[in-house]
C-alpha cells in the first residue's frame, strides 16, 4: 500500500470513525465487542483499501454486519442468552430517564433474533431505506419490512415500557 493510499485511509476513519464505532455499539450491545467488531472490520478494509470502491463506509459497515451476524449464529447454537432482567436498583448516578430507556431498549434489543435486530438497527438507528437495508443485508426490500415488522412486535411485547410514538429513535440517538 502506498503512503497516499495509506492517508487517505487515515482521513476515511478520521470522517467516519465515530459514526462507525456507534453502529458497531448498537450491533453488539457492549462496548469493548464493539470495539473488537469495529477493529476487525476495518483491518480488513484497510487490506482491500485499493479495491474499495464508492462509499468506504458502507463496505466497513457492511462487514461488520455480517461479522456479527456470524457471531450471532454461533452464539445460538451454543444457546447463551442474556439476562432476562435488569437489577432492581438503577445506577445512581443515573438521573436521566432517557438513559434508563436506552437501557431498557439495549436489554430488549439483546432478547430479538440475530436478523431482526440487523434489521432495526439498520432502519432506525442508521435511517436507511427497506431497499438500502436489504441491499446491506443481502435480502428483498419486502423481506426488511416483514423483518421490521415482527421485530417491532417482538419489542414491544417484550418491553412494553418502551410502547411509545418513535421510542425506538430517540434512544438509539
Amino acid at each position: 500500500m502506498s503512503d497516499s493510499e495509506a492517508e487517505q485511509f487515515r482521513q476515511f476513519l478520521a470522517g467516519s470513525g465515530d459514526r462507525m464505532f456507534r453502529v458497531a455499539l448498537a450491533l453488539t450491545g457492549a462496548h469493548h465487542a464493539a470495539e473488537d467488531l469495529l477493529q476487525d472490520a476495518l483491518a480488513r478494509t484497510f487490506a482491500r483499501w485499493r479495491h474499495v470502491r464508492g462509499d468506504p463506509e458502507a463496505y466497513v459497515r457492511r462487514a461488520m454486519y455480517h461479522s456479527q451476524v456470524t457471531v450471532w449464529r454461533r452464539r445460538r447454537r451454543l444457546r447463551e442468552l442474556p439476562a432476562s432482567s435488569v437489577p432492581d436498583r438503577p445506577d445512581p448516578r443515573d438521573q436521566n430517564a432517557a438513559s434508563e430507556s436506552r437501557l431498557q431498549l439495549r436489554q430488549a434489543l439483546m432478547r430479538l433474533g440475530p436478523r431482526q435486530r440487523a434489521v432495526l438497527v439498520a432502519r432506525f438507528f442508521e435511517d436507511l431505506s427497506d431497499v438500502e437495508t436489504g441491499q446491506l443485508l443481502g435480502c428483498s426490500a419486502s423481506t426488511v419490512r416483514s423483518q421490521t415488522h415482527r421485530a417491532l412486535a417482538r419489542l414491544r411485547e417484550i418491553a412494553p415500557e418502551l410502547n411509545g410514538p418513535n421510542t425506538f429513535r430517540e434512544s438509539v440517538k
